[in-house]
Formats: C-alpha cells, sequence, structure tokens
C-alpha cells in the first residue's frame, strides 16, 4: 500500500505499507512532525535562535561559546559566525575587543532602542520621499503649461528641427576647414618643433653611442658597421635639418590642393 503525505505546499513525500497493521506503532501525525524539524532553519530563523541566547542569558560571549550555544537553539555550528554577523551589522548584537578576546552582547532593552531608531529613520526617509514626490508632481504640472498640444506649437517644433539640422549641416562644413584652423597650424608648428629637437637629440646620443664602442671595442669595427647598416644607421646619417619655411610652403600646399 502507497501513501502520500504533504509535508509542505511544495513537497509530497510517498511511504509504502505492506499493511499498517504490520506497524501497529507508526504514527503518521508524528512522523511529519519529524520530518518538518530536521529541515533547515531560515537566515531570519537563526537570527531569532541567537537572540534568544543573548536575551535569556543577558550574558556577554565568545564567539566560540556562542558556536557551542548554537546546536542547543537548532543553530549549526558552521554558520553561527555568519549569523552572529549578520546581527552586528544590523546594530542588533554589540560587539567590542577587551584585550585580545571580543566579546559579543545584546540586551532586549538596547534592541528595542535600536528598533525605534530604525523606524524613525525609515518614516523620516518615507516622509521625505513624499514631499519629493509631491514636488515633482508639481514641477511636471508646471512643465506642461504652455506645451499644449495646438497648430502654433507643432510649427514651433517643425521650426525647431529644421533649425537643428541646418546646424549639424555646418558643423559638417566646418569639419571640412579644420585642416586651416589657425589654432591647428600653430599647434602643428609647436609640434613639429618638439619632433624635430627629439630627433636630433636622439641622432646625438646615437653618434655618443657609436663613439664609445669605437674606443671600447676597436677590434669589432667591422661588425659594429655591420651592425649599424642593418638598423639603418648608414654613410648619410645625420641631423635632420629645420626650416620653419618649410611649414608654410605644407600649409600653403594644404591650401591649394596639392600633395
Amino acid at each position: 500500500m502507497v501513501k502520500s503525505i504533504f509535508i509542505n505546499p511544495n513537497l509530497i513525500c510517498f511511504f509504502y505499507f505492506p499493511s499498517f497493521s504490520q506497524f501497529p506503532n507508526i504514527n503518521l501525525v508524528d512522523l511529519v512532525e519529524s520530518n518538518s524539524k530536521r529541515r533547515g532553519l531560515s537566515l531570519e530563523e537563526k537570527r531569532e535562535k541567537i537572540l534568544q541566547i543573548f536575551y535569556e542569558s543577558q550574558d556577554f560571549f565568545l564567539l566560540k561559546e556562542l558556536e557551542k550555544l548554537g546546536p542547543k537553539k537548532g543553530v549549526i555550528t558552521q554558520s553561527v559566525k555568519d549569523v552572529v554577523q549578520s546581527l552586528v551589522d544590523d546594530d542588533l548584537v554589540s560587539k567590542d575587543k577587551i584585550g585580545t578576546s571580543v566579546y559579543f552582547w545584546s540586551l532586549p532593552s538596547c534592541a528595542g532602542n535600536q528598533l525605534r531608531h530604525v523606524q524613525r529613520k525609515l518614516e523620516s526617509d518615507l516622509e521625505n520621499s513624499k514631499k519629493k514626490f509631491v514636488e515633482l508632481v508639481d514641477k511636471c504640472n508646471e512643465l506642461k503649461k504652455g506645451r499644449e498640444e495646438s497648430d502654433e506649437r507643432e510649427t514651433a517644433l517643425a521650426e525647431l528641427k529644421a533649425i537643428e539640422l541646418k546646424h549639424n549641416e555646418l558643423k559638417e562644413e566646418m569639419v571640412q576647414y579644420a585642416d586651416n584652423d589657425p589654432a591647428a597650424f600653430e599647434a602643428m608648428k609647436k609640434a613639429i618643433e618638439v619632433a624635430h629637437g627629439a630627433a636630433n637629440r636622439w641622432t646625438d646620443n646615437i653618434f655618443t653611442l657609436r663613439q664609445w664602442c669605437s674606443n671600447n671595442f676597436p677590434e669589432a669595427k667591422e661588425q659594429l658597421e655591420h651592425m649599424y647598416k642593418e638598423i639603418g644607421i648608414t654613410d648619410d646619417f645625420d641631423y635632420v635639418e629645420f626650416s620653419p619655411a618649410a611649414i608654410q610652403i605644407c600649409a600653403v600646399g594644404d591650401e591649394e590642393g596639392n600633395p
């Protein structure tokens, strides 16, 4: 014989008994209650159990002491630390370090005061939110004034859209003349001067390094010359000549469309 028993709305247990007469001592109600007791506690239930330890004793505890007392209330040792920390985070349990030990405590009166403080804060936040909501509604209604649908408004919106399109076209046209911008040209001149100085500075460093290698490794002259050619340091390697007039010529060439 198979019997189904509803333990909770989400769980159905099936038991097979050849005959109930063969098990006269089985009480199905006790069986269901026993199964319910084995169900794990939720976090909120664990918090309530730990708080009971504090309220019943009104004493101070070390964490290891709470870990021993927790299982007596149905809270497994491994979860006591996290549960206690959650209570500390919510200001329902106080803790303090005395010497090398950390003590935890909570009194019913302290918990009540803390909860009342939280309640007052939430009520204040709610009141502020209501005021802000009213202000936003009033502002919304104020902004609606003068924006009612009408032929005049439709015409104004169409004109605005046309002006925006023209504005975007002009911006795109301005981009085409960006290369001839005097400010951009001055920035280019300064950048060229900086690049020219840096190039000649590194050229000078290369000459100094070549001289040092020649003085310290005279027997490797051929190998060094071969290495110089491989990396692009040939006989015509020299400082870069710079003429401000060259910039002017380049600028004129750009204006005329020449490369």
